[in-house]
């Protein structure tokens, strides 16, 4: 049990940055924002073979253009398999319609099985669409595209460039956090921690020795990244330059096209069928 805790933190692909000279590496961040809030519209948008099958051809297309290897990529979903597992026997068991297989009050009926699979579908490739794009953009390049495009925000006073840098820092912190949860973890067991054995007081009871320092760990992390910050005189957004500014070229124009015929295709679909 605890190797499989162990893998499952390892199998963590939220927020890590895998290098590449791909097309999707190239692009605007804006873009891929943009992207993954249209994927992410798409995935609820089917109700039909077809449309699954245009969402699925744009997925696709999305992880050879990555050059992300797919074994690494789809690591992201074993941490979310209890989610899926959960969903898939709600919607199984518990959707109206007439029965295909009944056992007392447990039944399974065709609107379930098709509502089981197409939320499992979506839920996976929400995990493997967003995926891309932390995969293919570093977090400072992801904060800029999150800034520029809420940059409308500070009519209303919002400080957008501080949200961004909060929701950036958040994102690099998680692969550090795990990594650093699986070295206490192993520390601990060595010491004769035990994770695995008991019932679920008695386990959160063994929780202890793991929160405790990681919390520590995690507040050590965030002292020295702000006192790195304002050594280095960081004082918010107002006034700040950057270095390499986001320019649209014509890769990244020709992409938001695509986009934009993208949706438009499945939105005449479901219309349509």
């Amino acid at each position: 049990m605890a190797e499989q805790d162990e893998t499952m933190l390892r199998d963590m692909t939220l927020g890590q940055y895998y290098p590449g000279k791909s097309i999707l590496h190239s692009l605007d961040p804006r873009v891929k924002l943009h992207g993954a809030l249209a994927f992410i519209v798409s995935v609820f948008l089917f109700h039909s073979f077809i449309g699954f099958a245009v969402v699925t051809a744009f997925l696709v297309a999305c992880i050879l253009m990555s050059r992300v290897p797919v074994r690494y990529m789809l690591k992201g979903i074993r941490p979310i398999l209890i989610i899926l597992i959960f969903t898939a026997v709600l919607n199984l068991f518990w959707t109206p319609g007439e029965p295909i297989w009944q056992y007392k009050i447990l039944k399974i009926t065709r609107q379930g099985l098709l509502n089981s699979g197409y939320m499992v579908v979506r839920l996976v490739y929400l995990v493997v669409g967003t995926s891309i794009m932390t995969l293919t953009t570093t977090p400072t390049r992801l904060t800029d595209g999150m800034e520029k495009n809420l940059r409308w925000l500070n009519f209303f006073k919002v400080p957008v460039h501080e949200i961004a840098m909060m929701m950036s820092i958040a994102l690099r912190f998680v692969p550090i956090l795990l990594e650093e949860t699986d070295k206490i973890m192993k520390a601990q067991m060595a010491r004769g921690a035990d994770f695995e054995t008991g019932n679920f007081f008695k386990k959160a009871k063994n929780m202890v020795p793991l929160l405790v320092p990681l919390f520590v760990s995690a507040w050590r992390r965030a002292s020295d990244l702000a006192m790195a910050m304002e050594a280095r005189c960081y004082r918010g957004g107002n006034g700040r330059t950057k270095m390499k500014p986001l320019i649209y070229n014509r890769t990244d124009v020709c992409a938001l096209g695509l986009l934009v015929i993208y949706l438009v295709v499945l939105i005449v679909i479901r219309i349509i069928v």
